[in-house]
């Protein structure tokens, strides 16, 4: 979960997708609407990934509201978490994660700054998972 799932939570989204065992209910939303990035996906056509025609997504807007984990990558996303989770066996967990669209400077420098949001993301999933991929 981030503030608008355009770019930090999407990504994770892809990355648990590729790691996690096949079947695991995997989603990501934002605390408001958002608008689909192209950065996110250039950074994740680098490794191999691609979104297709999924468009951010708001936490009123998910199919299933019960999940075992939330990941908030965003401080908002986090304070939002801890809310939704005071009254359930939800584990809610926070990973500070910067956001690329602060970046300045020439197009690689600001794609640069998305690689390691992304990087970042993929090094934290490894961590939780106690696993390399």
């Amino acid at each position: 979960m981030c503030g608008m799932n355009a770019i930090r939570s999407p990504m994770a989204e892809l990355l648990a997708r590729r790691y996690l065992p096949r079947g695991t209910f995997i989603a990501s939303a934002g605390v408001r609407p958002g608008e689909r990035d192209p950065f996110v996906d250039a950074v994740l056509e680098e490794v191999g990934l691609d979104l297709g025609r999924r468009q951010p997504q708001t936490l009123d807007e998910l199919e299933d509201d019960y999940f075992d984990l939330i990941v908030s990558l965003a401080p908002e996303a986090h304070h939002r978490a801890l809310e939704m989770t005071r009254s359930s066996a939800v584990e809610a967990v926070y990973w500070p994660t910067p956001d690329p669209t602060v970046a300045t400077g020439t197009r690689d420098q600001i794609v640069a700054a998305y690689r390691s949001v992304r990087d970042h993301i993929d090094m934290m999933l490894k961590r939780r998972f106690g696993r390399e991929f």
